[in-house]
This record gives C-alpha cells, structure tokens and sequence, in this order.
C-alpha cells in the first residue's frame, strides 16, 4: 500500500473507477479536488468521497485532515466512493452541468432500483422507461430488438416480485412507454427521471436512529428541506418537521444532539443518538444542508452565473446538432419513403398493365371469335342461297312436269318439302349465328371503350403522382464541516414546501401516464407479495397526501408546540 512517500488510492464514481497515487501529506481536499479534476466537475458542493471505516460504518472524509490519518480500512489500494452528499431542492434549477446531472441520474436510479428509495410499481415503469432513452436514445425497431433490455437493471426486485408479468411482459410495458420520449435528448431525459424522482418521499432523505427524552426510537431525517422525524415502522411519512429557517444554532455533546430554534419561547429540540460518530454525521450533514439552503436564496456567486451561462451555449449548441441531425433523419425517412412511393407505383403500373395486356388479349381473341363467326354466317348465307335456287329450280321442274305420273310427282313434292325443311332450317342457323355476331360485336366495343379508359385513369394517375411529387419537392427546401455551531438565518425567507407541488400534480398528462401504468399493472398484481412500505403508501394516496402537503401539514403550528409534541412521541 505504501511505497516510499506514496499511497495507491482507487475512487469510485458513478460510473468509472479512477486511481492516484498520493502523498502522505495529501489532505482529503486535496484527494477531493484531485478527482473533481480529473472528471471535470465544477459543481462540487454536493458531492463527497466516502469510505468504509474500522468498524464496517460508511463515512465522508474529512476535507482539512490527512488522507493517512483519517479511520480508512486498510487495504491496497485505499477505497472510496465519489458520491453525492447533499441533493438540491430543485433539479431543474440547480443542476447546471451535464457530468451533474449524470451523476445524481446513477445515483438515485441506483437506490431506487435497489429499493433504497420507496418507488410505487407504476412510477418505477414511467421511470424505467426515461432510463432507457437516457441509455440508448431514441427507440429504433430494426436495432431493439425483444430481449434487447435483459442486461439492464430498470426496477426494483419487489416491483417484479408483485406481478404476475414475465420477462417479456415488463420489457414490452417498459417499451411501450419508451415510444414517448421520441426525439429526447439523453441528458432531458435524466431530467425527467430526477423531476419525478425527486417528489418521492425517501429522495434525498438520511435516516439516522435517534431517541427523544423519553426514550422512545424514531428516525430523524435530515435532507435539502429540513429535519423531519419518522417514526420507526415508517420511513415515507414524517410526523413533525423542521425548515432550516427556523433553526439558529446546532450543537452536540456526547450522545446528546441539541436545536435551538429562532423561536426564544420555543424550547431546545433534544435527542439522543446511538453513537458520537452518528451526531458528527448528523451535524456535518445539517450544516451543508443548511448552508446550501441559504445559498439558494441569494444571488448566484459570479463562478455559478458563468457555469450557467456556459451550460445554456453548450445546450443551444447540442441542441441545433441534434435539430440538425433530426432534419437530415427526416430528410433520409422522406427520401426512402418517396423511393417506396415510385416502388409502389411501379408495381402499381405493372398489375395495371398486366391488366391492361389481359383485356387486349381478351379482346383480342373476342375480335378472332368474331372472324371466325362472320366466315360461318357467309358459309351459311351462301349454302341458304345455293339451296333457294336449288328449290327454285325443283319448282320450275314441277310446274313442267304437271303431266308426270301421279307416283313421280308424289316423290318430287317430298323432295320440295325436305329441301324447304332444309332451307328453314338454315335460315334459323343463319339468324342465329347473326344475333350471336352482333352480341360479340357489342362485347368487342364494350372491351374497347374499357380499355380506353383504362389508358385514361393511368394518365391521370400518373400525372397527378408527378404533381404531389413536385409539391413534395418545394416542401422539401424548406459542505462539508464539525461541535456547536450557529446557522445564518433570515426571518424573510418563506418556507419552500408552502407552494411547492409535486409533478404529477401540477403535470395533467403524467398524470394521466402514471394512472394508465396503474391500471395496466393492477391486473397482474399479486396482493399477497404487498409489503409494509406498500401499504403505507397505498393508505397515504387513499388519504389525498403527497410528499409536500406532508411537510406542510407537519410543519404547521408554533416552533414549541412541534417540539412539545416531539417529547411526547
């Protein structure tokens, strides 16, 4: 671990792992600042590095002492962990760099999917979904393909635990949301992500055991806020609560913590911690905390008003390369949908033709049919006159032989009346094969006038393709700190959670999202898999609360009677 004067340091980030070499004499800012560096992270009030001490606990290091002299498990190369400490009380305000919102985006996707952070199974759907665009961008078909999210970790265990749904089921849920966020920068969707997270009601929140005077176990939670106090079988709703604005002095001796509020009628706020180790965490915490919830109500520092100004050019320049990118997408999608257009018509044309070939064929061989007939009705004409003349002729025969013998003339007469028989009969063969021509005649003009205004609605079509073409075408040009400390205070400042909503609240279409998630997921929930966390949550929505309307039922009242009602718990 040491080799001279140096120490082998590896620190963890949210997503990469970085190693130095240090001194000795390297203080933790030192280290800090180091890291902060080296990933170019320039808001650095919120974050901290974290280590595991001696005895197993998580702890930040201390800024202003020696790496070597703080309580780091001993191992090669020494450990730590780049994580946030302190969570603002907007992210949409305050987060200003992208490598920011990145990290605070890992961090709390993090505990929700590890189930750190309570996150109903709708919301853990909505928020699976922003995660993907956040990770891949924008759904593509031909690329995501079923299976294609088995890899990722998008919910928590207990979400999948209560549903009957498969794998494919959540991956189609979780997709079909995907489909929204169409055209959504990554780093708008991380944004999105922490805008919903950040109204979940364990966000942002560290839970420390503490007792009051009488003895009693509860937690107290400290966040951007205030200090709320839990009871112990339930982390998602306080029961009374703390703005920083009241409070003007933190202080701690031994196990015993102390909070004189600004309020001289009030009492102290007292509480007990298990350890002096947990008051120290309790106080650093309560003072970054404090201090950045002052910051916030005071005009950006110079370096602030720079990084924010910096972070708009690099936003309009990302933007104008992804409206860019966009246009030129748009033009290939129109560009291949006009060639499947001309691919279409082609083919259209072609059946037309094909069409159009049969009925020529057709009446081409009508117009045979119809030869053919006329050559049988002048065959038939001729044999009826040949035969006339021939009876003509029996008749002169028998006008000349009235004098023949009685049995001669006999036969004749018979031969007169078979021959007209025969004559009769050939002239109905003769009208027949003439009312059959004329009917082939009427078909042959009837396929021919068809056939003309085929060739007419293909020129129509064709012409007016070209002008929805040419149409188409113009379209186209288109804080870290440590005993007793008094806090800066304002009696101006107006408690945050007064006006504050949540975003389904105050967003009527993730509203609607979040209640059509419900609904789809109620039909395959298993009742008997609902945990305690469930159905505190549950009883908090059937009693109309959120997160806010919470913190202001329970901040509500004198300073003293919160307190007095703190004791009695």
């Amino acid at each position: 671990m040491v080799s001279g004067k140096t120490m082998n340091v590896r620190v963890t980030t949210m997503d990469a792992e970085l190693e130095f070499a240090i001194q000795q004499t390297t203080t933790g800012k030192q280290l800090f600042d180091q890291v902060v560096k080296t990933i170019g992270l320039r808001e650095v009030w919120f974050f901290g590095l974290q280590y595991t001490d001696s005895k197993g606990d998580l702890t930040w290091i201390k800024l202003y002492k020696k790496v070597v002299n703080q309580d780091v498990k001993k191992e090669n190369p020494l450990q730590f962990k780049f994580r946030a400490k302190f969570y603002p009380e907007d992210v949409a305000e305050e987060l200003i760099q992208d490598i920011t919102l990145r990290l605070f985006y890992l961090q709390v996707k993090n505990a929700i999917v590890g189930d750190e952070i309570y996150c109903p199974p709708e919301t853990s759907v909505l928020l699976a979904s922003y995660a993907v665009q956040a990770r891949y961008g924008d759904y593509n078909k031909t690329v995501h393909t079923p299976g294609c999210l088995d890899e990722d970790r998008l919910l928590p265990k207990r979400v999948l635990d209560q549903h009957k749904m498969s794998k494919t089921e959540w991956e189609q849920s979780i997709m079909t949301w995907w489909h929204e966020h169409r055209g959504m920068l990554r780093e708008d969707a991380m944004m999105e992500y922490l805008k919903i997270a950040q109204d979940l009601e364990m966000y942002g929140v560290n839970y420390f055991d503490i007792r009051n005077k009488k003895g009693t176990e509860l937690y107290l939670g400290v966040d951007a806020l205030g200090l709320n106090i839990y009871e112990k079988d339930d982390k998602l709703t306080p029961k009374i609560g703390f703005p920083w604005s009241e409070i003007r002095n933190i202080s701690f001796n031994e196990r015993k913590f102390i909070i004189k509020p600004i309020d001289k009628k009030a009492p102290d706020f007292v509480f007990f911690a298990p350890r002096v180790r947990i008051n120290k965490r309790i106080l650093a915490l309560c003072m970054g905390n404090h201090e950045l919830y002052m910051r916030r109500r005071k005009p950006d520092t110079i370096d602030v008003q720079q990084m924010k100004a910096q972070a708009r050019d690099e936003k309009l320049a990302k933007q104008q390369q992804r409206e860019k990118l966009q246009l030129e997408i748009a033009a290939r999608e129109r560009a291949e949908k006009k060639q499947q257009e001309y691919m279409d018509k082609l083919k259209q044309m072609e059946e037309e033709m094909n069409r159009s070939q049969a009925s020529l064929q057709e009446a081409q061989e009508m117009i045979r049919r119809l030869e053919e007939q006329l050559k049988q009705l002048q065959a038939a004409k001729d044999e009826h006159e040949k035969k006339q003349m021939e009876l003509q002729e029996m008749m002169m025969r028998l006008e000349e032989t009235k004098n023949m013998e009685a049995a001669e003339r006999q036969k004749l007469e018979d031969e007169i009346m078979a021959k007209q028989e025969e004559v009769m009969r050939i002239q109905e063969e003769v009208e027949a094969k003439d009312n059959e021509t004329k009917r082939l005649q009427e078909e042959v003009e009837a396929a021919r006038q068809k056939a003309e205004e085929l060739r007419a609605q293909q020129l129509a079509n064709a012409t007016k393709g070209h002008l929805e073409e040419n149409q188409q075408d113009e379209d186209d040009e288109v804080v870290n700190g440590d005993i007793s400390k008094d806090l800066d205070t304002d009696e101006n400042i107006v408690d945050p959670v007064e006006d504050r909503k949540t975003l389904a609240e105050r967003n009527e279409r993730l509203q609607d999202q979040l209640l059509a998630l419900k609904q789809d997921l109620a039909q395959s929930r298993d009742e008997t898999k609902e945990t305690q966390m469930d159905k505190i949550h549950r009883e908090n929505v059937r009693q109309g609360r959120d997160k806010y309307k919470t913190l202001r039922e329970i901040r509500k009242g004198n300073t003293k009677r919160r307190v007095d009602q703190f004791e009695n718990m």
